[in-house]
């Protein structure tokens, strides 16, 4: 086996080049975590989910969150929409393409993004989504980065409902995340409730082909990557795609887990930990020779807050790794390095 990297928006990571194969380690190798107690539970119940974080995100960098709250027919009716959606006409779809939208809103074709700058793009199509924004919001009107309207298709009765109550359900937890977080980092429980009013809480729902139909290895589902926001909350059909990067290398399985959300660290996190919370380098490639459909909801904060290393996660011996900057723009800099029409649009 040979030593490959893959450039992050943190810098590179290495791992072994096995092909697309992963091993097929138990789940259990991922962390499940029950969030019911941070609804109801009691201060040292919390505590203990906090514990819980912190063992995951410093020795795993993902985790399983069950008991996240969100009603199945919620979930249902969004998978549906994007079944709908996906099979609509190609001009339907471009019709509202993303690259209208400076914030990355609409719809991206196959291999229209490349997570791996060692790929030749990403073999997926995707609809994304963030606030339902409207054009006299003074954020829109001073174009502050993340903040825009969405794009919408045109004739699907209940798209645009299923998808936004989705969105609030996700934010709603992702709250409860960002709780158990400043926990997890011995923090006031609040610490991150003021950086959220207006986050940039972006969504997309993806459809995955089959693998099979990829011209080379350098086509997959997602190539590896880590990715940009605080956390990322993934919601997925049956069908196994995920792999995961250890410690050690190597690609681990993480296959989906009934009534259970995916949660990985994101690289502001990272930064704003000072790799104390490591982003986890991760790839998608369905090879199941069926339809695979996803729900990844990337929770940041607000545009304009500046992220720089927390003083708990610093000190002479261990001083901060990365300058401060705000998420919006570490969040625009990671699309223009990610997306075929903005490449070379940065500066």
């Amino acid at each position: 086996m040979s030593v490959t990297t893959v450039m992050t928006g943190n810098g590179p990571r290495a791992f072994f080049s096995t092909g697309l194969q992963a091993e097929a380690t138990p789940f259990e190798e991922i962390p499940i975590i029950d969030f019911g107690p941070m609804r109801d539970g009691d201060a040292d119940a919390r505590a203990k989910v906090g514990e819980a974080v912190r063992k995951a995100c410093t020795e795993v960098g993902f985790f399983y969150a069950a008991n996240h709250g969100m009603p199945q027919d919620v979930i249902d009716a969004t998978f549906n929409a994007a079944h709908q959606f996906f099979d609509l006409p190609m001009d339907a779809k471009k019709a509202i393409s993303v690259e209208k939208s400076d914030a990355m809103r609409g719809y991206t074709p196959l291999l229209g993004e490349n997570t791996d700058p060692d790929n030749n793009g990403d073999l997926h199509e995707g609809f994304d989504l963030a606030l339902d924004l409207t054009e006299d919001d003074p954020d829109v009107q001073a174009g502050v980065f993340g903040y825009a309207p969405n794009q919408w298709p045109e004739g699907l009765d209940g798209f645009r409902e299923a998808l936004m109550t989705y969105h609030g359900e996700a934010r709603d937890f992702g709250t409860l995340i960002f709780k158990a977080f400043a926990l997890a980092l011995e923090l006031e429980e609040d610490f991150f409730a003021e950086t959220i009013t207006k986050p940039m809480a972006h969504m997309r729902v993806l459809h995955y082909p089959d693998q099979n139909a990829a011209e080379d290895e350098k086509q997959i589902g997602i190539g590896a990557h880590s990715d940009y926001e605080c956390f990322t909350i993934l919601c997925t059909d049956d069908v196994p795609a995920l792999q995961v990067l250890n410690s050690a290398g190597a690609w681990i399985q993480a296959p989906p887990v009934p009534g259970a959300f995916i949660v990985n660290v994101g690289d502001l996190m990272a930064r704003w930990t000072n790799n104390y919370f490591q982003s986890t380098v991760h790839r998608a490639i369905n090879s199941s020779g069926k339809r695979r459909y996803s729900i990844p909801f990337f929770f940041g904060v607000n545009s304009q807050e500046v992220v720089e290393v927390l003083p708990s996660c610093q000190s002479e011996e261990n001083p901060p790794k990365y300058k401060p900057i705000t998420a919006g723009d570490y969040i625009r800099s990671r699309f223009d390095d990610t997306y075929a029409h903005r490449i070379g649009e940065a500066g």
